[in-house]
C-alpha cells in the first residue's frame, strides 16, 4: 500500500453523526419540557443547521454564533418560548454522549494504523469531537485530530490542510490520503492541496460537483481493497 497516513472526517463518514443528532435533540428538546412534533421541529432544525454551517465553511458566521443561532432561529420561526442558549449547552452535552459507529469504522481504524497514521479531520466543535471519538472507542487506533476550531480555517480551505500536515508526524502529499463523505468539503479539500481522496458515499449518489475523487466506496469494508488498487495503478 503506497499511502502511509490516512485522514479521516468524522461525521457520516466513522460517525453516524444523524443518529446521534436526532437522539440529541430529542433529549434536549424533552429536557426543555417539548415532547410533542418533535419530528418535524427536528427537521426545519436540521435544515437550519445545515445553512448556518455552510456559512461557517465560507467564513460567513463564527462557530459559537452558529451553535446558539441553529437553535434561536428554529425556535423563532415555531414561536416557541424556549432559552436557545440552554437548548444549545444541553445538545452539545447530550451529542458527546450518543456516539453511533458506522459499521466497519473500528475495523477499519484499527487495521489502517497499523500501516500508517490515521488522524481526524472535522470542521466539528474541538472538545465535542474529542469527547466523541473518546466515547467511540476510536481514540487508541488515531494519532491525531485537526479541527477548524483549533485551526481558525475549516475544510475545504487549504489552510486547514497545511495545519492538518503540521500534526502528522511524517507528512508526504502523494503518501497521504482522506476518507470522507461530503464532496464539498472532504473531496475538494484534497482537490485543491493536491492530495488522493476516497469519497465514502454509501447512498451511492451521483457526483454533479467540481469535486473529482480519486476512488470511491460505498462502505468502509471497501476502503482497505480501494486504496490497494490504487497501490497497484
Amino acid at each position: 500500500m503506497k499511502h502511509t497516513l490516512f485522514l479521516f472526517d468524522l461525521d457520516d463518514t466513522l460517525l453516524d453523526f444523524k443518529a446521534s443528532e436526532q437522539r440529541s435533540f430529542e433529549l434536549t428538546m424533552a429536557e426543555l419540557g417539548l415532547r410533542d412534533d418533535i419530528d418535524a421541529l427536528f427537521a426545519h432544525y436540521q435544515a437550519i443547521n445545515l445553512a448556518l454551517w455552510r456559512s461557517f465553511e465560507q467564513g460567513a458566521v463564527s462557530k459559537d454564533f452558529l451553535k446558539v443561532e441553529r437553535f434561536r432561529k428554529t425556535f423563532a420561526e415555531h414561536r416557541l418560548e424556549l432559552d436557545p442558549a440552554a437548548a444549545s449547552r444541553l445538545y452539545l452535552e447530550s451529542l458527546s454522549n450518543t456516539v453511533v459507529l458506522i459499521d466497519g469504522a473500528l475495523r477499519l481504524c484499527e487495521t489502517l494504523a497499523g500501516l500508517g497514521e490515521v488522524g481526524i479531520i472535522t470542521n466539528g466543535i474541538h472538545h465535542i469531537q474529542n469527547r466523541r471519538i473518546a466515547s467511540s472507542g476510536l481514540g487508541r487506533h488515531i494519532s491525531f485530530v485537526a479541527t477548524s476550531e483549533a485551526c481558525g480555517h475549516a475544510k475545504p480551505d487549504s489552510r486547514f490542510f497545511e495545519y492538518t500536515a503540521a500534526m502528522a508526524k511524517s507528512f508526504v502529499k502523494h503518501e497521504t490520503i482522506i476518507v470522507g463523505d461530503r464532496l464539498d468539503a472532504d473531496i475538494l479539500g484534497a482537490n485543491r492541496f493536491g492530495m488522493e481522496s476516497c469519497w465514502f458515499n454509501p447512498g451511492r449518489l451521483a457526483n454533479d460537483s467540481a469535486a473529482l475523487p480519486t476512488c470511491e466506496v460505498a462502505s468502509l469494508d471497501a476502503v482497505v481493497p480501494a486504496l490497494r488498487a490504487l497501490a497497484q495503478a
